[in-house]
């Protein structure tokens, strides 16, 4: 059999101790498939004495991780250390830099440092594998990357955050409000004790940049995607939504258009209809449209140490057969230069929640705006009669620009009679 595969791997928590545990566990089947072992020969974590469920005794340890980069003996570094810089990126740059291949979960390094990562290891003629950086178990980034190689894709779309997607269904199935189901996710380990990385969209906006690169075969371009998180949903909007026939996700959404790339996280309301609307707890799902093969979609779980560690070795089994993919699906020389549109350009139809005075001429009021930006009215939902007190007008448009949107939303909320900051939440198809 020939030699086995040398792995590093820095960084020995959930994903990193969990590919010693699938490489321990699974290494006939791994063996198997890779046409030889696969052997992590050394490692490196911040505390040596921590028992993280498997053994490491026996392993070179290094305190420092950039220097596992400079083991002669090692073939792959596995970079599990987490962040768009320190130690993550100054150990992915020496690892290309050696010319040994690089295998990370980290999608804030690719996200943020992709291209010129992308660049180096091209230069480099090594591997640049991150299959567990986007959805985690789910084989996202091979699907759109190679699977669906034959295609002009014009659509890439997804779940792509399970911390959000929990909080969402938690939210919609016990009619309870964000705060309380945010603080049940903390305890139950679904949310981190900071949880903004995940609420406020900033983790499904870099998967979804890397995803827009794979799809539309350009540099990723993390700073331009929109961000909007889910801190402003209520439990209002969401029954609202269910009475009109929508759920309410999170979603990451990248479109090629004559303009260029449009890509953006935000709160959706799609159709209960829709197969992504059925994604639910903590599930991930990706979307992709391709010319050729139509709509395509895949669900599973998108974390936990399980689904990643799988999708790391994966990539390590490509890595022993000597499967080599061009990071973004071509050449460097090769890859689209389509510009950004940006956010005011989106045309769509709008949800829009309002808190008014009851009292005459407020719908009059508000529809006269809509009006004056060319916003034309598809339904409108009034609830209840309390003269004076503030009640609920929900208002659902036509397709309009997002720029008009915007307008309208200003002059809407400086009304006297409007009593909150308005709830704008978008609708898609699915």
């Amino acid at each position: 059999m020939s030699r086995p595969l040398s792995v590093a791997v820095a960084g020995l928590g959930t994903v990193g101790a969990g590919v010693l545990k699938v490489l321990r566990d699974n290494a006939d089947l791994v063996s198997a498939r890779a046409g030889r072992p696969i052997a992590v020969t050394a490692v490196s974590a911040r505390d040596r004495s921590k028992d993280r469920g498997v053994p490491v005794a026996g392993l070179r340890w290094y305190d420092d991780p950039v220097a596992l980069a400079s083991d002669p003996s090692v073939d792959v570094v596995i970079e599990a250390i987490g962040g768009s810089e320190g130690s993550a990126r100054a150990l992915a740059d020496a690892t290309i830099a050696a010319g040994k291949h690089l295998v990370t979960a980290n999608k804030a390094l690719l996200a943020v440092h992709g291209a010129e990562l992308a660049a180096a290891a091209e230069a480099k003629g090594v591997s640049l594998a991150f299959e567990a950086a986007v959805a985690g178990g789910i084989p996202a980034i091979k699907a759109v990357r190679e699977g669906l190689a034959a295609n002009r894709i014009s659509r890439v779309a997804g779940i792509l955050n399970g911390t959000c997607n929990y909080i969402l269904t938690q939210m919609r199935e016990h009619g309870r409000e964000f705060a309380d189901v945010l603080a049940d996710a903390q305890k139950l380990g679904y949310a981190e004790a900071d949880p903004s990385f995940d609420v406020d969209g900033i983790d499904a906006a870099h998967k979804l940049a890397i995803l827009a690169a794979l799809a539309f075969g350009r540099p990723v371009a993390f700073d331009s995607v929109y961000v909007e998180g889910i801190r402003r949903i209520s439990a209002v909007d969401i029954g609202f939504a269910t009475e009109l026939g929508y759920r309410i996700k999170l979603l990451g959404l990248a479109r090629q258009t004559e303009q260029g790339i449009e890509t953006r996280v935000h709160p959706c309301m799609v159709p209960q209809s829709a197969p992504i609307a059925r994604v639910d707890g903590v599930f991930n799902a990706v979307v992709a449209e391709g010319n050729f093969v139509g709509r395509v979609m895949l669900e599973g779980r998108g974390a936990g140490e399980g689904p990643t560690a799988s999708a790391v070795v994966a990539d390590l089994i490509d890595i022993a057969r000597g499967r080599f993919t061009p990071v973004w699906g071509a050449s460097g020389s090769a890859l689209s230069h389509a510009p950004s549109v940006p956010m005011s350009a989106h045309v769509g139809a709008y949800y829009l929640r309002l808190m008014v005075v009851d009292r005459p001429g407020v719908i009059a009021d508000v529809t006269a705006v809509l009006r004056d930006e060319g916003i034309s009215l598809e339904s409108m939902l009034q609830r209840g009669r309390s003269p004076g007190e503030a009640v609920p007008v929900v208002l659902v448009t036509h397709e309009t620009r997002e720029s008009a949107m915007s307008k309208a939303l200003a002059k809407i909320a400086a009304l006297n009679t409007v009593m909150e900051d308005p709830a704008l939440i978008r609708i898609e198809a699915g």
